[in-house]
């Protein structure tokens, strides 16, 4: 059984005991989450949402939250004598999907 849920403006499609990465959420270590936003339910029985599937839910177990690596953003203007350098880390929240209830 996968379903597919919305999170941080991204569609991921999830399976149960699965590890993924997505935008951050908030909870600490160890907290259960629960994705509300369920667009898709695949399996033996197919649940397709208008645009959500009504009473279903992902639960998912935050594992860790952290910073992604360094991205260096640049702009300039050429004959301007315009630059500017700034270094960015993109926060994430890693979870394993404890359970799909469709």
């Amino acid at each position: 059984m996968y379903a597919i849920i919305e999170t941080g403006g991204k569609q991921v499609k999830v399976e149960q005991g699965q590890e993924i990465f997505i935008e951050k959420v908030e909870g600490d270590v160890n907290d259960v989450v629960t994705f509300d936003k369920v667009l898709f339910v695949g399996g033996d029985d197919v649940k397709v949402g208008v645009p959500f599937v009504e009473g279903a839910t992902v639960t998912a177990k935050v594992v860790e939250q952290g910073r992604g690596k360094k991205i260096t953003v640049f702009k300039y203007k050429p004959k301007k004598n315009y630059h500017r350098k700034l270094g960015h880390r993109q926060p994430f929240t890693k979870v394993v999907i404890d359970g799909i209830n469709a």
